[in-house]
């Protein structure tokens, strides 16, 4: 069975709780209680270290326990800074060193509604009528974790986020989340031939806005290869593999299990398309040491726009055409039925979610599916 930890936010609101208690009666508190509002539980969060810089500012540490799941952020440290005020809002919230910010939303720190609520709720229980205070998150590590995901991809530049909808952090890629998954999937695939799987929450919104049935989308996770494997025992007829082009793209390569703490070749992948389309040496080189595949997909970009070229349709066509072979044959290599086995079409968007390339199957299938 697998271990559930929690949420970036739970520590957070936890350093906070412990950095407050200091303030108020200069206890240096080994657990905080924290209330995790979704779902409805007391979570108790160990301590690591309290300390007061003056009267009115108190910091309390504690270390990131995601569980189970594979979280680069397990072990991180995360800090709280609190301080009294005399003014103002009761608790304001504030981003400090490692936490990202909202490229999309005027640089605003990345915390979002339910870590704000979870501090906010669990600190004003502590506060007195007319007390206030000031709190600045701060993940010493951020900045550094941050270039491993792709959090610049959809906006949050120069750190790590404070996401989520609950306290509970599910274990994505262990065995226990596969099988919620597969439950989805042989629940619509008893009612419909053709699926859109979406590794995440920016596919499935996506393909939502552009008037795919809900009933018809699948999340994956990172578990596309199972998940391709199960749909074809299960007789769907044909899938849309949906996803942002970092993830999705490693497919191409014959990765089909996407977390990265097992597997990666985007550059690779996105370096040897762009030699087999023609590109330069000094071009695929830029590719290839581009630090993130937004970075490598801008500087194509740049290239097209300064040279009148078309490489990004060239080398994305290519691939988006490579993941549709690619996963016909694993699923082949893992079916009994020989060349019957499910079709699959696919799409990538970019991280302002604008489709990149549709592949030639993933354009049929989106008219039968819109």
């Amino acid at each position: 069975m697998s271990r559930s930890g929690y949420t970036l936010p739970v520590f957070a609101c936890a350093a906070a709780v412990a950095a407050l208690h200091w303030l108020h009666d200069r206890q240096s508190l080994t657990l905080a209680s924290i209330d995790l509002i979704e779902p409805a539980q007391i979570a108790e969060i160990p301590i690591e270290q309290v300390a007061g810089l003056s009267e009115n500012t108190a910091l309390a540490i504690t270390c990131s326990d995601p569980g189970d799941n594979l979280d680069l952020t397990k072990d991180t440290p995360i800090w709280a800074l609190v301080e009294w005020r005399e003014e103002g809002e009761t608790v304001i919230i504030k981003g400090g060193e490692g936490i990202g910010r909202q490229m999309n939303a005027d640089d605003k720190p990345a915390i979002y509604a339910y870590a704000q609520r979870l501090l906010k709720e669990n600190l004003q229980r502590i506060l007195a009528p007319e007390e206030k205070i000031t709190v600045t998150i701060i993940l010493p590590e951020g900045r550094s974790l941050a270039v491993r995901t792709s959090n610049s991809a959809f906006g949050v530049v120069e750190g790590l986020s404070l996401l989520g909808t609950t306290g509970i952090s599910q274990p994505l890629s262990t065995p226990d989340q596969l099988a919620v998954f597969r439950a989805e999937l042989q629940d619509k695939a008893s009612r419909f031939e053709s699926l859109v799987f979406c590794i995440g929450e920016n596919g499935l919104d996506l393909a939502r806005k552009l008037g795919i049935n809900p009933e018809q989308l699948v999340k994956t996770a990172n578990w596309l290869g199972p998940m391709l494997v199960e749909a074809d025992v299960l007789g769907v007829k044909e899938i849309l593999l949906f996803g942002y082009h970092g993830k999705l793209m490693k497919l191409a390569g014959g990765i089909f299990h996407t977390h990265h703490y097992l597997a990666d070749g985007r550059r690779e992948i996105l370096a040897a398309h762009c030699a087999i389309a023609g590109l330069k040496s000094p071009d695929i080189q830029a590719v290839f040491n581009s630090a993130t595949a937004e970075a490598a997909l801008t500087y194509l970009k740049s290239l097209d726009a300064a040279t009148g070229s078309d490489w990004v349709n060239q080398v994305y066509s290519a691939i988006a055409e490579a993941i549709d072979v690619r996963s016909k044959e694993y699923i082949q290599s893992h079916s009994e039925k020989g060349t019957g086995v499910t079709i699959c079409g696919s799409i990538l968007f970019d991280r302002d979610r604008k489709i990149i390339v549709k592949s030639k199957t993933a354009s049929l299938l989106m008219g039968k599916l819109c």
